[in-house]
C-alpha cells in the first residue's frame, strides 16, 4: 500500500531515504536530521564514547607503570598485549552476532556492565598472565562490543543519509580520544594506576543508565518497517556469512581496510618510544593529540557526507592518503612541529576510515546479517590492532628505527591501496530466507 505523500515525507526526512536525499550533491549535515534523530544517534555517540576504555589510545597511558610493575620490555608488553587482543578479536566472531538477535538495549546493557566489570579487575592484575586477560575483556567489550553495537545500529536504521548517521555517531570515539590523555595523567597523579581503573569502571556504570534512556521512546520497529517500505520490500535481504567470504573482492579489498588499524594502533601504542626517538617531550606529544581529536572530528564530518555522496565502495581504494603522508611526516620529519602534523594526518585518515568501514558492509552484503558481518570484519580489524605492537615492538627491540618503520607503513599503504582498486561489488546469490 503506498505511503500517504505527508508520511512520506516524515519518514524521509527522519529516517534518510528519499530518492531525492540520495542523489544530493550537497556535502553538509541536514540539521532537521540530526533533530529528528537526535536520541539514537546519541546512543550510538555514547556507545563510541565509552569504548574509549578499551581503545589503545587509552590502555597505552598506563603502559610505563604496567610495564614497570611487572618488569616488562616493550616487545613483551606488546606481546602481553598482542594475547589479549587476539583473542578478544576470536571470540567477537560470534559474540558479535547476538546484534542480530537481541535488542540494542539488551545488548548495550550486557557490554556496558561486562566493560565496567573488566575495568575494575584491571586494577587488581598481579602478573602478565592476569594482565592480558584484563586485556582481553577490555578490548573485546570496549573497542570490540561497544563501537559493534552503536555502528550496527547506526547502519541498520538509517539509508541515504547513513554516512552522516555513522559520523556523528562516531565523533563519540574521537571525543574520548581527546579527553584520554589529560583525564588519565591527571587522575594518576591523583591516585594510582590501579585505583585510576577502579575510578573508570565506576564512570563506566554511571553512563550506562543513560545511554539506555536514549532509546526509551525510539520505535526501533517502525524503523525498521519505514526502511522495508523504502526498498520495496527488500530489507530482509543479506549475505550469510559464508557467502560474504566467497567473494573475491572482500579479499582484494582486506590489505586496505586492516592498514588503519595496524598503523595508528601500533604508533599510538609505542608513542613514548616514537617521542624518545625523535627528540619530542611526552608533554609534546600529549598537546599534538589534540590535534589528532580535532582531525577525527573533521574526518568524520567530511567523510559521512562523501560516504553518502559517492558511496563507501568507491571510496575504499583511496581513503589511505591521509594515513599514508602520515608516515611519511613521521618518518622524515624530525622537528618539534612535526608531531601535530602528523597526528593530524592520522586522526584525519581514522576519522574517513571508520565511516567508509561502517558504511561498507551493509552497502555490499546487505543488512539481514549486517550484525555477523560486521562481527567478522571487527574480528579482523581488532586482530590487526592487536598484532601491530607486538610487530613493532619487536622492530624496536631489534633496533629497527622508527623512520624505517614508517617508510615500510607507507609502502603497504601504496601496495594495498592498487589490490583494493581492482575490487568488483559482490556477484553472489544473496540469501534472502
Amino acid at each position: 500500500m503506498p505511503i500517504p505523500a505527508n508520511a512520506a515525507m516524515h519518514h524521509a526526512m527522519r529516517y534518510g531515504f528519499s530518492g531525492v536525499e540520495r542523489l544530493s550533491p550537497r556535502l553538509m549535515f541536514s540539521f532537521t536530521f540530526l533533530r529528528a534523530n537526535a536520541n539514537l544517534i546519541g546512543f550510538g555517540f555514547a556507545l563510541c564514547f565509552v569504548s574509549s576504555v578499551g581503545q589503545t589510545y587509552f590502555i597505552s597511558l598506563f603502559g610505563g607503570e604496567i610495564r614497570r610493575e611487572f618488569g616488562l620490555s616493550h616487545g613483551e608488553f606488546g606481546t602481553v598485549y598482542m594475547a589479549g587482543t587476539l583473542a578478544s578479536s576470536a571470540t567477537i566472531i560470534w559474540l558479535g552476532r547476538i546484534v542480530d538477535h537481541w535488542s540494542a538495549q539488551r545488548t548495550a546493557w550486557l557490554t556496558l556492565l561486562s566493560l565496567a566489570a573488566v575495568a575494575a579487575f584491571m586494577g587488581l592484575a598481579w602478573g602478565p598472565l592476569s594482565c592480558a586477560a584484563a586485556i582481553y575483556g577490555l578490548r573485546l567489550m570496549g573497542q570490540g562490543m561497544s563501537v559493534h553495537i552503536g555502528i550496527t545500529a547506526m547502519a541498520r536504521y538509517f539509508l541515504a543519509e547513513r554516512g552522516r548517521a555513522l559520523g556523528i555517531a562516531q565523533l563519540g570515539q574521537a571525543l574520548g580520544s581527546a579527553l584520554s590523555p589529560p583525564y588519565v595523567v591527571g587522575l594518576l597523579t591523583l591516585v594510582t594506576w590501579r585505583e585510576a581503573w577502579w575510578v573508570t569502571a565506576a564512570l563506566v556504570l554511571l553512563l550506562l543508565p543513560l545511554a539506555l534512556r536514549l532509546l526509551r521512546n525510539e520505535d526501533l520497529e517502525a524503523r525498521t518497517e519505514a526502511l522495508a517500505r523504502s526498498r520495496g520490500g527488500q530489507s530482509a535481504e543479506g549475505y550469510r556469512v559464508g557467502q560474504m567470504l566467497r567473494d573475491p573482492g572482500l579479499w582484494l579489498r582486506m590489505p586496505v581496510l586492516l592498514a588503519p588499524a595496524f598503523i595508528s594502533t601500533g604508533f599510538v601504542f609505542h608513542q613514548v618510544h616514537v617521542a624518545g626517538e625523535k627528540g619530542w617531550s611526552i608533554e609534546l606529544m600529549a598537546a599534538a593529540f589534540s590535534a589528532y581529536a580535532a582531525a577525527s572530528v573533521a574526518g568524520l564530518l567530511v567523510g559521512g557526507p562523501l560516504v553518502d555522496r559517492f558511496s563507501a565502495r568507491r571510496m575504499v581504494p583511496f581513503y589511505l592518503g591521509p594515513l599514508s603522508l602520515c608516515c611519511i611526516a613521521l618518518a622524515f620529519g624530525n622537528s618539534a612541529w612535526w608531531p601535530p602534523i602528523y597526528l593530524s594526518l592520522m586522526g584525519f585518515g581514522t576519522g574517513v576510515s571508520s565511516v567508509v568501514t561502517g558504511a561498507l558492509w551493509p552497502e555490499l552484503y546487505g543488512l539481514r546479517y549486517v550484525g555477523a558481518i560486521r562481527a567478522f570484519a571487527t574480528s579482523t580489524m581488532v586482530f590487526s590492532s592487536g598484532l601491530a605492537p607486538m610487530v613493532m615492538g619487536l622492530a624496536f627491540d631489534a633496533s629497527i628505527g622508527v623512520e624505517a618503520v614508517a617508510v615500510a607503513s607507507f609502502s603497504y599503504c601504496m601496495f594495498a591501496s592498487v589490490l583494493a582498486s581492482l575490487a568488483r561489488p559482490p556477484r553472489l546469490t544473496a540469501d534472502q530466507t
